[in-house]
């Protein structure tokens, strides 16, 4: 699915480098490389305030320990997408309230989060899924309407850029009061371990976010706040510095093979492509194919007797979910959601495929569902 190894042999010379640096000097937490990463990050995003954390559950959890929610608070997201965006919100006692997704972006739909607001909610978490924005300058103006936070999981979609209708363009993480992303070692932008950061421009609250992540305290021994211990080490951050610059080529090469997918599967009437928010950019994490009048599970075995990698991202909905089950909630609910659980396989998606692979993952794909 992700060829880590390739891509490191193209930059080695750089990740060898900076990792030396951080073992010479011995300054392996909150060292010098954290600090040069953050200021590139910044520089990058455009947001003014970069906060580096562990990985990006916590930075979930950070966000939302800095908005001073309390429990019962409700705080809407997507019951289509991983299980961290909605387990954060349970771990503070706060209550996750899911909504369907659109059935072409996969992202979560504007018209559902506008029926679930309530006098308790007090914030809206969307996801932007598989690496294209959701439709942000409707979510925005619903939060104003509502006085609503809204903390942006752009956990799959570092790079991806939303333009709103006025022409002002913006990075993801960088739209709502806060933004999180993830530097797990398969995403976009990702390091050789776990890593994180938040995204704000709102001075007081990055100050905040920086003392939670630090257990609570500005100057050390006093703690003015309850924080967590979350920190990137300065190892991962010297790889995430390293492969910064060359993160829109991977954009580039990301959008390459999509676009080769794409053509490849057009017009099949087993398989319906990624769909497209106008207003966004697509960094393409995943490349998620639905399939139709086929047997997705089947499909995903014969492709791995061939030696092609398939996963399903994901094949239960939140709401579904043992640990998140709420009387509130019944199958069938959340009809879009459910659907694309059952019928969503996400085909190899890197920097590093060519057109050989692509043709062999393509050919081999419509072989069997032609079948």
């Amino acid at each position: 699915m992700v060829d880590l190894q390739t891509q490191y042999q193209h930059i080695k010379a750089d990740i060898d480098k900076g990792i030396e640096e951080v073992i010479s000097s011995a300054a392996f937490i909150k060292g010098p490389k954290v600090t040069e990463f953050q200021a590139h990050l910044e520089q990058y995003t455009g947001s003014k305030h970069v906060i580096p954390v562990g990985n990006g559950t916590d930075a979930l959890q950070i966000a939302l320990m800095g908005l001073d929610l309390k429990p019962g608070d409700e705080v809407i997201t997507p019951t289509f997408t991983f299980i961290a965006t909605a387990e954060v919100v349970a771990l503070l006692g706060l209550t996750p309230v899911v909504v369907d997704v659109d059935w072409d972006t996969m992202n979560i739909s504007v018209e559902g989060i506008r029926k679930a607001i309530t006098p308790k909610t007090k914030a809206i978490v969307p996801v932007h899924l598989f690496g294209q924005c959701a439709d942000m300058e409707a979510i925005m103006e619903i939060a104003k309407e509502h006085h609503l936070y809204v903390v942006e999981d752009a956990c799959q979609a570092i790079g991806a850029k939303y333009t709103f209708s006025n022409g002002l363009t913006k990075q993801a993480a960088t739209i709502g009061h806060i933004g999180c992303t993830s530097f797990f070692p398969s995403k976009n932008l990702g390091c050789y371990g776990d890593g994180g950061a938040l995204f704000t421009d709102d001075d007081a609250l990055a100050e905040k976010m920086k003392a939670i992540a630090n257990h609570g305290c500005f100057v050390r021994y006093h703690h003015d706040f309850i924080g967590v211990n979350s920190r990137l080490d300065s190892i991962q951050a010297a790889v995430l510095d390293a492969k910064l610059p060359h993160l829109n080529d991977y954009i580039v090469a990301r959008q390459r093979a999509a676009a080769y997918y794409d053509k490849a599967f057009a017009g099949n009437k087993h398989i319906i492509t990624p769909g497209r928010d106008e207003h966004s950019t697509h960094v393409y994490h995943q490349y998620t194919l639905r399939l139709v009048d086929v047997d997705r599970d089947s499909v995903r075995e014969q492709l791995a007797a061939r030696d092609i990698p398939a996963m399903v991202y994901y094949p239960i909905p939140l709401h579904l979910q043992k640990a998140y089950q709420d009387p509130r909630y019944l199958p069938g609910d959340f009809p879009v959601a459910e659907r694309l659980a059952n019928c969503v396989l996400s085909l190899p998606m890197h920097t590093e495929l060519d057109e050989e692979q692509l043709s062999y993952i393509t050919r081999n794909v419509l072989d069997i569902v032609n079948q």
